[in-house]
């Protein structure tokens, strides 16, 4: 059984200029630079992972109003606090010890103090407490408990701040984690399909369905039985409240995939065949990526597309490029409208998880190592050659390798592949990525 807690989600709304995106940045630290393999996430962030003393938490900014005229911005910022509501454990409401209280402050205040969801009340800008606490005090007057003073740009009083977020994590019972059946979430852009397939798969007679509420989110979770076996289908937060928020918002759909990803165990990434595979589809394939789950890919409204022998090829070539991050995804082509190729993505569904959750025997991966380095000599660098002493497998969800080796400096990101390749052609892992942490020891023999 899986012991894996959920990671908890945190999100930051407030109006604009208050310094979301400074205490966003500086949170996330010198983590960004380094995410160099998904697309889109470099340019505009939206989430991040953040670690505070041992807890480890998903920050989420959700961020995207344009100071405009004042009712635009307060429509935007109930918009923004709806998302945090739907899909965050704890919000952060940042305010601006500067501009003082205002009155769409106040609004927002209400709306989130009625989510019964922890909510921290954020001052920002105050860049000298002495001076400041007077001001900080006036914001008791919205109600929602005590503020907790801060400066963004200059990282005071972020401590108090995240000792007292990582308190409410304590709370999550994490009933995901007694629940064995395998957890799936459909992900992909506006309009692609995702609410066809589910209610396809629903529409089949075998199936019988219950709507409960997510108990750790306001997501409608669908139980899902097929061929006998049961399934948790989670919905991206609000797919059934379509009118609520505008679903062309990129920024909105990226988190609440975010937090639906978070939660799963197999996500299925799904294109639209008519419009092929786009950027954006990389970027929401990004968060599974990051996220480590079993990936599927499923090109949907395939039933539409003019076809001759080498169509099938051609778009397998093109998702491939596009999402050349992932090459250990599953591709399967469907039709949520016709319910073509459904059993199919059932049986993808079992053998990816499968996959996510092997375990292989330390004996065997030592000999696939060894064959590895006899057949391609490790790389040297100023006379200095790379030795790998052994691996071990440390975790599953996703297969989670550690190599020991002589100097971290010399492994090289290409001979990790080049390690993980072997690995892959002896045991398969398709749809699952695979992680390799490098860890240095002393080389005992003296050569």
């Amino acid at each position: 059984m899986s012991n894996r807690k959920r990671k908890p989600i945190v999100a930051i709304v407030g109006r604009p200029n208050v310094g979301k995106s400074t205490l966003f940045n500086a949170l996330a630290g010198e983590k960004i630079a380094i995410v160099k393999d998904t697309p889109g996430i470099t340019r505009d962030r939206i989430y991040v992972d953040v670690s505070w003393l041992d807890h480890n938490f998903t920050l989420i900014d959700t961020g995207g109003i344009e100071p405009d005229s004042n009712d635009i911005i307060l429509k935007q910022m109930r918009d923004q606090a709806q998302i945090a509501i739907d899909t965050a454990d704890v919000i952060l409401f940042m305010v601006d010890v500067k501009q003082g209280l205002v009155d769409s402050d106040s609004k927002v205040c209400d709306m989130l103090r009625r989510s019964k969801k922890p909510v921290l009340l954020v001052v920002n800008k105050v860049d000298d407490f002495n001076k400041y606490m007077a001001d900080v005090y006036e914001f008791y007057n919205l109600g929602i408990g005590e503020p907790y003073p801060i400066s963004s740009v200059n990282k005071l009083g972020f401590g108090d701040l995240l000792d007292e977020v990582v308190k409410y994590f304590g709370d999550l019972d994490d009933s995901d984690s007694e629940d064995e059946r395998i957890k799936v979430a459909v992900i992909g852009k506006p309009n692609v399909g995702k609410s066809s397939l589910i209610n396809k798969i629903l529409g089949e007679k075998r199936l019988i369905v219950s709507d409960i509420a997510g108990t750790t989110r306001d997501a409608v979770d669908t139980d899902v039985k097929y061929n006998g076996k049961e399934y948790v289908f989670i919905d991206t937060a609000g797919m059934r409240r379509k009118n609520k928020i505008n679903e062309d918002l990129e920024h909105y759909m990226i988190i609440r995939s975010v937090g639906a990803v978070e939660r799963a165990d197999v996500v299925i990434i799904m294109i639209d065949a008519k419009e092929g595979v786009t950027e954006q589809d990389a970027k929401i394939a990004g968060i599974a990526h990051d996220n480590g789950k079993a990936v599927i890919i499923a090109v949907n409204k395939w039933d539409a597309v003019e076809k001759d022998d080498k169509t099938i090829y051609r778009f397998t070539e093109d998702v491939r490029k596009v999402l050349s991050f992932m090459p250990y995804a599953e591709i399967l082509f469907i039709s949520a409208e016709t319910g073509q190729r459904i059993p199919k993505l059932f049986e993808a569904i079992d053998a990816v998880y499968e996959n996510h959750s092997m375990r292989v025997g330390t004996g065997v991966l030592n000999e696939i190592m060894s064959r590895a380095v006899s057949m391609q000599q490790p790389p040297t660098d100023k006379g200095k050659r790379l030795k790998l002493f052994y691996i071990t497998q440390a975790s599953v969800k996703p297969p989670t390798f550690v190599i020991f080796v002589n100097d971290k400096e010399l492994m090289h990101f290409s001979y990790t592949r080049y390690i993980e390749n072997q690995i892959r052609e002896a045991f398969g892992f398709r749809g699952t990525p695979l992680k390799f942490i490098i860890r240095e020891r002393k080389d005992d023999s003296n050569k």
